[in-house]
């Protein structure tokens, strides 16, 4: 894939629409969440779609909630909605809006569609009602509430908005072909019973319209030209028509698109609340979760998912995205953004006996060399540092070019140093300490003799030295589709065991105090990282956002051959 944008039919469609003044040169969008759990990143492609094309042809994009069904419905689901969009770089203005607003004139339409003879109250249960619905090869029976007259159906109705019939009991439903090859058809649910207060009207209400009775009327009361769904409502919208034709009300163009698909990724939001709520990840947030709260906590900024959002188009067809993708365009943005620091995640001491124990330096590192205007930063030196354990070995391999005994490497922006003894523990044989000496005319990592080498090691002065915690993450799942399981094995057998490895004795260099939570970070050698909400003044915190290296272009050349 290149940074072209990729293949758009839907805009083709609007470019059209506008062309043919089909809509009086008015464009409104609209994301439809309902509030029954955290957006993901595949929300995140229809959020980028509705609103990138409102923005781009001076159109509106509404932000409605649609929320029909109280007893899965909570605040912190409508507040969580509204942020990450926000987070994601788009505003709605003045076109905030609920379906609950809706529920009068929603009503009043499915009162008129029950006196016209097209609705009727049905009194089998959900059992019932779906062993007579038929299957995708049987055509469906009618109800034996089919042919009740319209005023005993009203009467009915207004019963159960009266609260007078238990949950479950009765239902509207509405009067189609019950021999329709396509399911949906079959005399759908309009009005179901339930007796729990909402979040918005309170009391007011113990019937409830459906997602699907009250998707496209919603839509037609916000006057949208352009309903985009994903592909899973394809088969939905012969209804949404058959209820905008019966009413004669406006009818918005609905156009599907693929959903995303990512793989080593679930995007079931039934998956997801199963994640969360049997505890195999620390809420919806959790930096492993697809959701955009937890890929912000993981370090993910808003111009790399709209990045990817853009490159990977929108296809009629369902496909799947690898991951490596995702992180490559990470890797993009936080390359020219990140800021560059020295971390070491598992330390070992290193004494330099020759230099003197009194002496303190400062060495100017830069900050990000992608950005001039980011400039340089002050980083002490001492007597004794830290350097990651795995930079030493004691009998190395013959391509290892790191620290070994007798062997000289440069220290990033300071000296050149050689190892000359090793410390050991008494009683367990592990390594301590390094004793090293260092070269004071290598000042600055280069040497006036010409001499090269073949390491550059990062390192932290021990002097000045903060502890600090790293959260070191992996993908969640360890299979491709973690979604399909083996021999009838669940999906959640697919979990990675270790999908964060927590190290708790990490030192950082004293320049990083200044960062801020969610600030992106580079640490050298390693990877990107994120400063954590969990950092307090007295311990930081990061989580691994992704390692530095890509392997984007490998999937891509082997895909080429």
């Amino acid at each position: 894939m290149t940074k072209t944008p990729g293949p758009d039919f839907i805009r083709t469609i609007v470019e059209e629409d506008m062309k043919t003044n089909k809509w009086n040169g008015r464009i409104a969008t609209r994301f439809p969440p309902e509030p029954n759990g955290y957006l993901h990143i595949g929300h995140a492609k229809s959020i980028c779609l509705n609103f990138g094309i409102a923005k781009q042809y001076d159109g509106e994009c509404h932000l409605r909630f649609d929320d029909t069904n109280p007893a899965k419905e909570e605040q912190e689901y409508i507040d969580s909605i509204k942020d990450n969009v926000r987070w994601l770089g788009f505003d709605w203005g003045e076109h905030e809006y609920y379906t609950s607003s809706y529920f009068d004139r929603l009503y009043e339409w499915a009162v008129r569609l029950i006196e016209s003879g097209d609705a009727y109250v049905c009194d089998l249960d959900a059992e019932q009602i779906k062993e007579y619905r038929g299957t995708l090869t049987e055509p469906g029976r009618n109800s034996p509430c089919r042919d009740r007259s319209v005023e005993e159906n009203l009467a009915l109705f207004e019963k159960m908005k009266a609260g007078e019939f238990d949950e479950g009991s009765h239902v509207l439903r509405a009067k189609i072909d019950m021999s329709s090859p396509n399911i949906n058809m079959r005399d759908p649910v309009m009005y179901r019973i339930i007796k729990a207060n909402h979040p918005r009207t309170g009391g007011k209400w113990c019937i409830y319209p459906t997602y699907d009775f009250a998707h496209g009327q919603s839509d037609s009361i916000e006057r949208i030209t352009h309903s985009i769904c994903t592909l899973e409502f394809e088969d939905h919208r012969p209804l949404y028509d058959w209820y905008l034709d019966k009413l004669g009300e406006h009818h918005p163009r609905q156009i599907e698109f693929a959903r995303l698909n990512i793989t080593y990724t679930l995007l079931s939001k039934r998956r997801l609340i199963t994640l969360v709520e049997e505890g195999h990840v620390d809420g919806w947030d959790d930096p492993r979760m697809p959701t955009i709260s937890g890929l912000r906590r993981r370090g993910f900024t808003p111009e790399s998912i709209r990045d990817f959002c853009r490159r990977i188009g929108v296809a009629k067809s369902d496909n799947t995205i690898e991951i490596e993708y995702l992180e490559h365009c990470l890797r993009e943005d936080l390359n020219k953004r990140a800021q560059r620091v020295m971390v070491v995640l598992n330390p070992l001491k290193v004494v330099i006996e020759n230099y003197p124990d009194d002496l303190e330096e400062e060495f100017d590192a830069v900050n990000n060399p992608e950005d001039e205007v980011m400039g340089t930063r002050k980083v002490p030196f001492s007597k004794e540092l830290y350097i990651e354990r795995d930079d030493f070995m004691e009998d190395p391999p013959r391509k290892f070019f790191r620290l070994a005994p007798g062997r000289e490497v440069r220290l990033r922006y300071a000296y050149f140093i050689r190892c000359t003894d090793v410390v050991k523990d008494d009683a367990t044989g592990e390594i301590k300490e390094l004793i090293c000496t260092y070269d004071p005319l290598t000042r600055g990592g280069d040497a006036p003799d010409g001499r090269r080498v073949k390491g550059t090691l990062h390192w932290v002065s021990a002097r000045h030295a903060k502890t600090c915690e790293v959260r070191l993450y992996d993908r969640l799942f360890t299979k491709l589709n973690p979604a399909r399981g083996k021999r009838g094995r669940d999906w959640r057998t697919n979990i990675n065991p270790d999908s964060v490895v927590i190290l708790n004795n990490c030192k950082m260099e004293p320049f990083i105090e200044c960062m801020k939570r969610f600030d992106n970070i580079q640490f050298e050698r390693t990877g990107y990282f994120c400063v954590d909400p969990d950092t307090t003044p007295e311990k930081f915190v990061f989580n691994r956002t992704v390692s530095l290296r890509d392997s984007w272009a490998k999937i891509q050349k082997s895909q080429k051959k």
